[in-house]
């Protein structure tokens, strides 16, 4: 059976088919303002480069920012209701308080705080009040609200309140979308209700994209499962995704990283994706992106959902070159995926990064007699400019002064040379080009636990045993072939502000998808 990943970028489309550990065939797409055109386009050059039969297909996975951009850019956001369980606790802080305003103006539609919550060790904080759910529900429904976003104190440890406020809102309000702060974040009361909110409000956003995906499949012929690419590099299935939009955000950089992994062989570097747009610099812990172990901003809210600890910033194929000596700059505007009609190897009239790329001989793209004006030191100034950016931003990954591998992946690669400093060696594998589809084509399912338990109740190991079981009843869930599921990463760390010997264990594991 063939998989085949996709990755829409800022610039490009890409596509991957891949039989095994094999790469058969790719193909790169304009993106277009409408993504779905994009991704047929990228989809059918594929198709068309390896004659393969449709019905060999047996997954389609995609890696999309469209979720992230709608939050960015303020578009196609659903206003949301949102109850926090809380008791008498919290109310200092409201919902949303940390959000920009141009951004809460447009979603936030109805705010409760009810009776509830638990403390840490999962012991409710004031009883649970059905009534003051029902009154929150009718008021929600009377202003024409259907996406729901519930939040309760410690809900990671203890999420009953939010489960029995979700079967109130199902009768109360038919139809509604439901988001459940414990299903979507980490501990971090308003870390993890900011992510419920943003969940609730790409609701409709998500289904509509979902169904347009799908649509674009079976117009190819495709009758093969659909899933999206998660966040923390591994997949959720086309339903799970129409559910939880919001695990879709920094997909891009993750899927270029475990890609690079594939590809090169190594599960221990420091990945540098150069893409049309951005360049994007992560590092690989065991074969999979090293997490944030900080709160990630998403459009000016912070969350704690799992999020790959990635440095971005304006460089890439499609980069603007502008001034000279002193002045030079690369970056960060882009014509992005105008690129082919405005930079001047295409024939353009735009000074761009690639152009700098052609005119320097690294490399044999459009017409390079368009910029053999540029003088011999303009050209070397723009590509040392290029190069110290990337060093710079490398230096920031590492994790101490020693050198480390990096993996130069993207087709944005080609700006810079492989003698970087602070790197021990510097690998561009085959297939850099199209990295960031093949890591989307690779992914496998996972599963993952974060709660608080007391040691003064349970041993230590029984507790990490029980997490470990719940993470792999997770993946299976999902979707994990049971076989090939395996530990990803254990931690428990000890909380010496709460009493009763608390200890925050949390435990991931990832399995091939079951085909």
């Amino acid at each position: 059976m063939y998989r085949i990943g996709i990755d829409v970028g800022g610039t490009n489309t890409d596509a991957a088919i891949l039989r095994g550990r094999e790469v058969v065939g790719w193909y790169k797409h304009a993106t277009t303002p409408e993504v779905t055109s994009g991704i047929v386009g990228a989809l059918s050059g594929a198709l068309e480069s390896t004659h393969m039969g449709r019905a060999d297909v047996g997954a389609v996975m995609i890696g999309t920012t469209h979720f992230t951009n709608a939050v960015v850019q303020r578009r196609e956001l659903s206003r949301v209701a949102v109850f926090r369980l809380c008791g008498p606790a919290t109310h200092s802080l409201l919902p949303m308080v940390d959000w920009p305003v141009s951004l809460r103006e447009i979603v936030v539609g109805h705010v409760a705080l009810l009776p509830g919550g638990a403390e840490f060790d999962g012991q409710p904080i004031t009883p649970f009040d059905e009534a003051s759910v029902r009154e929150a529900c009718r008021r929600a429904r009377d202003l024409g609200l259907e996406s729901v976003a519930v939040s309760s104190v410690f809900s990671p440890v203890n999420p009953g309140h939010e489960l029995l406020t979700a079967e109130i809102i199902r009768a109360e309000m038919p139809g509604a979308a439901i988001s459940l702060s414990h299903e979507i974040g980490r501990l971090g009361m308003l870390q993890r209700e900011n992510a419920a909110i943003m969940n609730a409000c790409l609701h409709v956003l998500g289904r509509k994209t979902i169904a347009a995906f799908r649509a674009s499949l079976t117009d190819l012929g495709l009758r093969c499962p659909l899933y999206l690419a998660q966040n923390d590099g591994t997949l959720m299935s086309a339903d799970f995704a129409e559910r939880f939009p919001v695990f879709t955000f920094a997909s891009g950089p993750t899927n270029s990283m475990r890609g690079a992994a594939f590809l090169s062989g190594l599960r221990e570097a420091v990945v540098v994706d150069i893409g049309g747009t951005t360049t994007d610099i992560g590092a690989l812990a065991h074969g999979f992106p090293r997490e944030a172990s900080v709160e990630v901003e998403v459009g000016g809210v912070r969350t704690n959902f799992r999020m790959p600890d990635v440095f971005s910033f304006g460089l890439g194929g499609g980069s603007l070159v502008t001034g000279e000596g002193a002045t030079l700059q690369v970056g960060p505007l882009s014509v992005g995926y105008e690129l082919t009609a405005r930079g001047r190897v295409f024939g353009g009239d735009t000074l761009t990064a690639t152009d700098i790329a052609v005119a320097g001989g690294r490399a044999s793209l459009g017409e390079s007699s368009r910029v053999a004006d540029l003088s011999g030191s303009f050209i070397a100034d723009a590509l040392a400019y290029m190069q110290k950016r990337v060093e710079e931003a490398i230096d920031q990954m590492k994790l101490s002064r020693d050198p480390v591998p990096v993996i130069l992946v993207g087709g944005g690669s080609i700006l810079v040379n492989e003698q970087l400093a602070g790197a021990s060696q510097v690998l561009r594998p085959p297939h850099y080009q199209v990295a960031n589809a093949v890591g989307a084509a690779i992914a496998q399912i996972s599963g993952e636990v974060d709660r608080v338990v007391s040691l003064s109740e349970v041993g230590r190991e029984e507790a990490l045993s029980v997490a470990k079981k719940e993470a792999v009843e997770r993946a299976v869930a999902a979707g994990a072939e049971a076989s090939t599921i395996q530990i990803v990463d254990v931690e428990d760390i000890p909380l010496a502000y709460l009493p009763s010997n608390a200890v925050r264990i949390r435990v991931k594991v990832a399995g091939d998808l079951a085909l």
